[in-house]
């Protein structure tokens, strides 16, 4: 696995093919600076998971990111309407979803759809927990699992098959 730095962040983004990196994220400022730095090289029909357990970190990654195109107060979980849509002063939105609630892929098919993939960039909570068969080829997953012996260290592994 190789290690990431907000340096070689833009390595994920230039590359099609399969990768695994971690980095360890000693706060939730460094959080939020990871996420920004993603912001940087994020595109019209990229797609996004996000995993991990409650707390874990993924709505303050998301954070970070949203900071970058100036939405700064609205980001929240969308636990129970399933999908915000925070506009960008980009040409597309971000689609922020949590499908935590969702039983299956067949619940997001026949509820939201998959044009979402294809009109903005999308970050999905819980994304790879629920709709992991329906999502695009492309997909960059986070993973982020908390330190048991220090509560503001994180570590994720970002990934794609």
């Amino acid at each position: 696995m190789n290690k990431l730095t907000l340096e070689n962040v833009k390595n994920i983004f230039d590359n099609n093919d399969s990768f695994e990196y971690e980095y360890n994220s000693n706060s939730e400022s460094d959080t939020k600076k990871l996420g920004n730095e993603f912001a940087k090289y994020i595109k019209k029909g990229d797609v996004i998971t996000l995993n991990g357990e409650l707390g874990s970190g993924k709505t303050v990654f998301l954070m970070g990111i949203a900071s970058h195109f100036g939405i700064e107060n609205d980001v929240c979980s969308p636990t129970f309407t399933i999908v915000n849509e925070y506009t960008t002063n980009m040409d597309y939105p971000i689609y922020h979803f949590d499908v935590y609630r969702l039983e299956d892929s067949d619940e997001f098919l026949e509820g939201v759809g998959t044009d979402y993939f294809y009109n903005g960039v999308c970050l999905i909570e819980w994304g790879d927990a629920v709709i992991l068969d329906i999502l695009p080829k492309n997909t960059i997953h986070i993973d982020i699992q908390k330190d048991d012996n220090n509560l503001n260290v994180r570590k994720f592994k970002i990934w794609r098959k």
